[in-house]
């Protein structure tokens, strides 16, 4: 086992890839608890949706684990999910094996375009600063979506969002998430993000945040599997549908574009905390990588989990230790149980979760010292990244909006042969995103 996942040649022990597995499955483990909500909104009966959600992510984790031995953990990907089921099914009344239809055709795509080495020719056309900024925004993201979690952001409608009642009891066993982690990282304790979490839960039983295991009757439903080649209510093939829908055709190229980005976001930011990416942002043996994860969303859309892609949660895994595939293994295994029993990861709540994920942001903040901010050729579109990613709620927007900014100031500046053709053409993929979407 050593051999075959690096585990000493890495820096790393079998013990602290176990702590790094759970600590980026139980930072991502609302994935069970919400997808399956979202597509049971989508038409698709619930039991069938935890199955999918969960036998999806645990295939598609063991794979990169296997197979590109990297600690990068995939499941359904937010944000997709909600176009499937807020835009496709419920806004354009699409049925919801259609839906899934539309996110196979949009792997496969994917898939191909990795296979002919181009999303590795992008992500070598970034430039540098770029590729810190996406990892720093990343971080902010991530602190971002724990805070607001955890209670300590809430919606204003005046000021769009405002300090949260820090008096409430999810806001409270938030805080206390956060001390514990801060705590533990100061020390260099191993584990420490783990250990939040879960003092985190503990904490939470008396003050009515965790809630109580009600019940453990979830046996699995593969019903929604091949979900594309089934037949909808109206008697016609899901893929079918959707090749004769223009409009269908659209959500394809947009979803691509998400998917395409997010997870080269996603692979930087959790590359820089697992060593394997270098000082030029040059990410290691990335074609197994590239090729997992396009797998996935072609998968995910098989088995009905909408569309399954790399998680960033899974820097918080990194940074508690992980470094090789052997701690995806133990995230696969732990969503194959959930499969029987998701009552039980559903004690975990985003509070819990909070301090994990803002201490991991920190960690990424890190790399915002290596960007010139003297040069606004690539400092300006380094800011836009790092700011727009957490404002647009977007790993993908933030990288667009990075990206269109560096192709026009260097088009200004007279520098336009200094930009590679894969960066004009990634920036006007996503200009036309951003208008048609």
């Amino acid at each position: 086992m050593d051999k075959f996942f690096k585990i000493s040649a890495r820096g790393s022990t079998v013990p602290t890839e176990i702590i790094g597995g759970l600590t980026t499955f139980l930072a991502m483990s609302y994935i069970i608890a919400v997808n399956p909500a979202m597509m049971q909104a989508a038409g698709m009966p619930f039991n069938a949706a935890l199955t999918a959600t969960c036998v999806g992510a645990a295939i598609m984790t063991i794979a990169m684990g296997v197979f590109a031995n990297r600690p990068i953990a995939l499941a359904s990907g937010m944000g997709i999910n909600a176009v499937v089921a807020y835009s496709l099914c419920l806004g354009l009344g699409v049925d919801w094996r259609v839906a899934m239809g539309v996110i196979f055709l949009e792997g496969i795509v994917i898939l191909l375009l990795v296979l002919c080495g181009l999303r590795k020719a992008v992500m070598d056309a970034i430039p540098v600063a770029l590729r810190r900024a996406i990892g720093i925004g990343i971080g902010l993201f991530i602190a971002f979506i724990g805070l607001k979690g955890g209670g300590f952001i809430a919606a204003d409608e005046s000021t769009l969002i405002a300090l949260g009642d820090l008096t409430s009891p999810a806001a409270i066993v938030a805080a206390i998430s956060i001390v514990i982690a801060v705590v533990l990282t100061a020390l260099n304790f191993k584990g420490g993000l783990l250990i939040s979490i879960v003092a985190a839960t503990i904490v939470g039983i008396p003050l009515g945040v965790t809630p109580a295991i009600t019940d453990f009757s979830f046996a699995p439903d593969f019903s929604a599997f091949a979900a594309p080649f089934q037949m909808t209510p109206d008697g016609a093939l899901a893929i079918a549908e959707v090749l004769v829908q223009p409009v269908l055709l659209l959500f394809v190229f947009s979803l691509l574009m998400s998917d395409f980005f997010d997870t080269m976001g996603t692979v930087v930011a959790v590359g820089s905390r697992a060593d394997f990416v270098d000082e030029k942002g040059d990410v290691e043996d990335v074609q197994p990588i590239l090729i997992v994860d396009s797998a996935a969303a072609a998968f995910g859309g098989f088995v009905g989990a909408s569309s399954i892609t790399s998680f960033v949660e899974s820097v918080s895994g990194a940074a508690a230790g992980a470094r090789t595939g052997l701690s995806n293994i133990v995230i696969g295994i732990a969503f194959i149980v959930c499969a029987f029993l998701a009552p039980v990861i559903g004690m975990v709540t985003s509070s819990a979760t909070c301090g994990a994920l803002v201490v991991v942001g920190y960690l990424m903040m890190t790399e915002i010292g290596a960007i010139d901010w003297s040069d606004i050729t690539s400092a300006f579109p380094a800011f836009m990244t790092i700011a727009g990613i957490p404002m647009t709620y977007s790993i993908a927007n933030g990288i667009g909006l990075g990206f269109i900014s560096y192709c026009i100031i260097k088009a200004v500046k007279g520098e336009a042969r200094d930009v590679k053709p894969l960066m004009w053409v990634a920036s006007l993929a996503f200009l036309a995103s951003f208008i048609f979407s």
